[in-house]
């Protein structure tokens, strides 16, 4: 006499399609993320204790210990330098400058150079800084 053995089939669940599927996902993830460098040069910003921190994408003028501007990477005189920023503001969606001068830069210098960036059609400045470590 001959039982007949109850086979139980054991039911797998296949992950191999899943496992496809994320490792696609954090590829794409990986190649769309931004990954923001500041160019540029060494400066020393002023340092603040509130922590609000913007992200705007606009023109970003940097002035130099020495007086030096810088409208992005390009080095702009002075007397130029109205005439820049109106090159540039077609292509920006808001009308915001972002001035990072260093600490020690000349006051004068900075206050001529806003007065030169509102004249040249920009709405807004803003002030580059750095949060203070403690």
């Amino acid at each position: 006499m001959q039982f007949k053995e109850n086979k139980k089939n054991r039911t797998a669940i296949n992950i191999t399609s899943l496992i496809d599927v994320m490792f696609i996902l954090i590829i794409f993830f990986m190649v769309t993320s931004s990954f923001v460098e500041q160019p540029g040069m060494k400066l020393e910003l002023p340092t603040i204790q509130s922590k609000e921190i913007a992200r705007i994408e606009n023109l970003v003028l940097y002035v130099s210990k020495e007086g030096d501007i810088f409208l992005g990477e390009k080095r702009v005189p002075i007397d130029n330098l109205k005439a820049e920023i109106s090159a540039q503001i077609p292509n920006i969606s808001e009308k915001t400058l972002i001035l990072k001068a260093d600490k020690t830069a000349p006051h004068g210098l900075i206050v001529e150079v806003m007065d030169i960036a509102k004249r040249s059609g920009l709405t807004k400045i803003v002030i580059g800084t750095r949060i203070e470590e403690k």
